[in-house]
């Protein structure tokens, strides 16, 4: 090989070997080093039974996290199902194809051809069109007239087309910045399964304390007819008073309410959750569950935020889509360099078809085009200026999925610090208001008070009762939000393809 051809040949191998990417660099997280302080409730004993856990919140798979098997299998039930969850799929599908697609742009792209090709001349031209220099005979093996001439060509072969050698890495930058949208879209979807999750949980929490609320009411409604009754009684024996009546009366008309108000959230309760499971509900639920029969891990270390945030899918998302604009900045840099098309085809010739295979009909071609831009009205520059500014952009988006992802932890972490507490002064509460109302029944009914005692130990008792299940619910849901905020369920990201 002569000298100023290796030398070509090695500098072609070189230049394929570049790229015009700025190096990528992670945006410093615009968030402190540390969570917020926990309220002083109950903090010492929140971060004692999270540094106790063996493994962070982002291994905890959710089957491990939710045990209930009913929850289970609402929650499998829509995975499989919601439409949510399936558009997610396609996306990552849809994704991927792109991506091939782009890639493929990386080699020649060959095919066979075969054509035959037949033209007609006037007599006069027809030996210039031909290549002869008479006026008679045949052309092409067709017979020539005084008036006109045919030529008959066949060509058979394979070859490319307008393959550009990628010396200044436009292609592979491309294909860099289609490979992490793809990677993107596999965050994402693992972001919607992740909250699918929780919604589902979070709605049959939901549907299991209005249940129980419905249930505590009819109870409610049940002692107040009764208590209605003895006061009618006494009344109607002229023992009673109109105003005890009255009273009796409107509790059990607000407690009368009440019941269709839980029947009709009960209801939408059930429909909310049908819809999140993306199917009709499997007819082996157990509907007799009850709210304080579900138990969640407690055990969720919050851990640093730099790492947790950066196993939040959502987070990992932002950057795949950071770093695909940072590659099309390459992409856009690489314009305003030469560029070298290659088109070449080997195959057979004739001027029959059954001479297109012979010894000596051997054709090919070879038509190398470089271009290099001189002028064009500023599209390269505005091309570059566009990149970058997508490339700030996207900057900007992914500090703010920190700072929102940082907010939402540090929101699950505050409220695990207290509902506990919440839930234990509440419940001592429904015990207290419970003996109050027990002990003014008495009174009542040994005719030491009248019955407004009891109605304001009863009225007591009920709202405390709505209180701690609401509270109940908030703290389960608490629990439910801090696993999907801390990025749940990592270790079952390869079930996701």
């Amino acid at each position: 090989m002569k000298q100023p051809t290796w030398f070509a040949a090695c500098l072609i191998l070189c230049l394929a070997g570049c790229t015009l990417e700025p190096r990528y660099q992670r945006p410093q997280p615009a968030v402190a080093p540390q969570w917020p302080a926990a309220p002083a409730a109950n903090s010492a004993g929140s971060e004692t039974t999270g540094a106790a856990s063996p493994r962070p919140a982002a291994q905890i798979g959710w089957r491990d996290f939710f045990t209930d098997p009913t929850l289970q299998s609402l929650i499998e039930q829509a995975l499989q199902h919601n439409p949510d969850a399936q558009v997610a799929a396609l996306n990552i599908a849809a994704a991927r194809a792109q991506y091939r697609i782009q890639r493929a742009d990386l080699f020649p792209k060959i095919s066979a051809s075969a054509f035959e090709e037949i033209e007609k001349f006037p007599a006069a031209v027809a030996p210039i069109a031909s290549g002869g220099t008479g006026t008679g005979g045949s052309v092409g093996g067709i017979g020539a007239t005084s008036s006109s001439a045919e030529f008959r060509f066949f060509d058979a072969g394979v070859g490319f087309t307008s393959y550009e050698l990628d010396l200044f890495g436009r292609i592979r930058s491309l294909n860099h910045s289609r490979l992490q949208q793809y990677l993107g879209t596999v965050e994402t979807r693992r972001s919607s399964q992740i909250s699918l999750i929780a919604e589902v949980a979070s709605a049959y929490l939901t549907w299991l304390a209005d249940r129980k609320l419905l249930r505590m009411t009819v109870d409610t409604l049940n002692s107040q007819q009764q208590s209605l009754q003895l006061i009618r009684m006494s009344f109607e024996g002229g023992v009673g008073s109109a105003l005890d009546l009255h009273q009796a009366e409107t509790t059990v008309a607000t407690a009368q309410a009440n019941l269709a108000q839980y029947q009709r959230e009960v209801a939408q309760d059930l429909n909310a959750l049908v819809l999140l499971l993306g199917a009709p509900m499997q007819s082996n639920v157990d509907a007799d569950l009850d709210l304080d029969g579900e138990t969640l891990l407690t055990d969720l270390p919050a851990g640093v935020p730099s790492e947790v945030l950066a196993q939040r899918p959502d987070i990992l998302a932002a950057e795949h889509n950071l770093i695909a604009a940072n590659a099309n900045i390459g992409a856009a840099r690489a314009a305003f360099f030469p560029s070298i098309l290659l088109t070449g085809t080997y195959g057979s010739a004739s001027t029959q078809l059954s001479g297109l295979f012979t010894p000596g009909s051997t054709a090919w071609t070879f038509s190398p085009t470089i271009s290099l831009p001189i002028f064009s009205g500023g599209a390269n520059v505005a091309s570059l200026d566009l990149a970058k500014v997508q490339k700030n952009i996207w900057v900007v988006q992914y500090q703010q999925a920190i700072q929102n992802g940082f907010r939402e932890v540090a929101d699950a972490l505050a409220g695990r610090a207290t509902l506990d507490s919440q839930v234990a002064a509440d419940t001592a509460l429904v015990e207290a208001s419970s003996e109050t109302f027990r002990l003014s029944s008495m009174r009542f009914e040994g005719g030491v008070d009248n019955y407004l005692g009891v109605l304001d130990a009863q009225r007591t008792l009920y709202a405390a009762q709505q209180s701690l299940v609401s509270v109940k619910l908030a703290r389960l849901q608490n629990l439910v939000t801090l696993y999907k905020v801390l990025g749940g369920g990592w270790y079952e990201r390869s079930n996701l393809n």
